[in-house]
């Protein structure tokens, strides 16, 4: 349920198009769908703008398939992380429309798709630092952004994120995903003007501590505008710039109207 649909079924019953009864069968989940093994939250979207994700590690098939009726039965857009190849195979034969990205380990159904908004960029330092940032990536675009990625771009070639300049300073918000250091996202803020979201991952060998050494090497940068999420946490990422993107949109609308 989000503002949309909300608006939707209030135009529906003043048209006469939707009885009480029916309402009422529509809104009966309030605030909460008690499944048992969990309590699907279907007004996320109405307090904070996104609808409840599904982390998919540790659940089985059958919870995920399970959460993903309850949501998706709303009319509200479905996504699960860290969506195992298994579940990922049970979800596409339950929803056929519904988008595996492998690399990223989703799985998503876009009931109702949003206008695009913004222009989010994700970088990454090198190849191995792809899954997080295609877990950011799917989840910034099914929010409501428009997404851009370059690749394997890291410090030990510097030269390579030059070539790509132009798009760096197109974007509204930056992610940038790096292990072993982390270096790449205080070059990337030293080079742009835009909030820089820093995504550091599990790669590197031993003294990187599984992306420890990139989590605090970002923490610590000396380039101002970097903010950091945890390691390997494309979801927040991705979450963070679309909600900076939406905000900005939001706003320059009522600059507009007054």
């Amino acid at each position: 349920m989000d503002t949309d649909r909300l608006k939707q079924i209030l135009h529906q019953f003043r048209d006469g198009s939707m009885s009480e009864d029916e309402i009422l069968e529509e809104l009966r989940t309030l605030p909460f769908e008690d499944m048992g093994f969990a309590k699907v939250d279907h007004h996320r979207s109405l307090r904070t703008g996104f609808p409840e994700v599904v982390y998919g590690a540790g659940k089985s098939v059958e919870q995920i398939t399970a959460i993903a009726e309850s949501i998706v039965r709303k009319k509200t857009n479905f996504l699960v992380t860290r969506c195992d190849p298994k579940a990922a195979s049970a979800l596409q034969e339950r929803f056929a429309e519904g988008v595996w990205n492998e690399q990223g380990a989703t799985f998503f159904v876009e009931v109702a798709p949003r206008e695009k908004r913004g222009y989010i960029v994700v970088v990454t330092a090198g190849t191995t630092d792809i899954p997080a940032s295609e877990e950011a990536a799917v989840t910034a675009a099914l929010f409501g952004c428009n997404v851009d990625r370059i690749y394997d771009v890291g410090v030990a070639g510097v030269h390579r994120l030059m070539a790509y300049e132009s798009i760096i300073q197109a974007a509204d918000v930056l992610i940038v995903a790096a292990g072993m250091e982390g270096a790449l996202a205080s070059v990337v803020a030293s080079v742009s003007k835009v909030p820089v979201i820093a995504l550091p991952t599990s790669v590197g060998y031993g003294a990187s501590f599984g992306g420890l050494a990139a989590l605090l090497g970002m923490m610590t940068s000396c380039a101002a505008g970097v903010t950091v999420v945890n390691i390997d946490n494309g979801f927040g990422a991705g979450c963070a710039a679309a909600l900076i993107v939406q905000r900005a949109h939001h706003l320059a609308g009522e600059m507009a109207r007054d």
